[in-house]
């Protein structure tokens, strides 16, 4: 009669244990990193700042690059001509470089105390040329020279602005009763005046010296004609076309 067989005995491990099979874990229960469960914590504030982010570098491709500044010297506000100029009528203002003409100043300590050769608008650029002194000549021919005049009747000058043309007359005396008067200088272009100066400088003395001063741009031939007219009579002048 065969033998039934017994109860069924486990396998024991070597050590004596049971060996128990792990079950196997799905993928997605297996243990995260702490980064990765970071990550998914803040997968919404990390997407919002990386299209920030590509935003901004979208802008600064297409925003053309800034331009170089160049501080020159402005007026602050409308300037009459003959008006001494102070820190307070002037201020630095940036300008493109290509955009600063000739001569411009750059500094309020090159324009404060000096005198302004025309009137000026609010924000209009100072340069060598805006005031009175050597400045004046600036793109005038080789050799012209800036020749002070002292007109007849000082409240004619009202009547003429800086760099209009001029014919100036000479009227002196003769032996017979009348005066002689012959031109002097043609088509000569007025500098400066004057008229209206109210407060004193230092390039032309007091007012009360620059009554029926003119100034103006002569030749080296027309220039030593000018120089000491005033002494040998009476000038005048006569508003003419501008040459071409």
């Amino acid at each position: 009669m065969p033998l039934s067989p017994g109860p069924s005995r486990r396998r024991r491990s070597p050590r004596g244990r049971d060996r128990v099979p792990r079950p196997l874990q799905p993928w997605g229960s297996r243990p995260r990193s702490p980064f990765v469960r970071f990550l998914g914590r803040r997968r919404r504030t990390l997407a919002a700042a990386l299209l920030c982010g590509a935003a901004a570098v979208s802008v600064y491709q297409l925003t053309p690059p800034s331009t170089l500044q160049s501080p020159v010297v402005v007026a602050a506000t409308d300037l009459p001509a003959g008006a001494v100029l102070s820190a307070s009528q002037l201020r630095i203002a940036p300008l493109p470089p290509e955009s600063v003409p000739d001569g411009a100043l750059r500094e309020l300590p090159a324009a404060e105390g000096k005198r302004l050769a025309a009137p000026i608008r609010r924000g209009g650029v100072l340069t060598d040329a805006s005031t009175v002194g050597p400045g004046l000549l600036a793109g005038t021919p080789p050799g012209t020279a800036a020749v002070p005049v002292r007109v007849a009747d000082p409240n004619s000058l009202q009547l003429i602005r800086t760099g209009q043309s001029v014919d100036l007359v000479l009227a002196e005396e003769s032996n017979r009763e009348g005066r002689n008067a012959s031109r002097i200088a043609a088509g000569v272009t007025v500098l400066w005046t004057g008229s209206g100066a109210e407060q004193s400088g230092a390039w032309l003395g007091t007012p009360k010296d620059q009554s029926g001063l003119l100034v103006v741009a002569a030749s080296p031939e027309v220039a030593p004609l000018l120089a000491g007219a005033s002494a040998r009579g009476k000038v005048f002048f006569a508003l003419v076309e501008a040459p071409r």
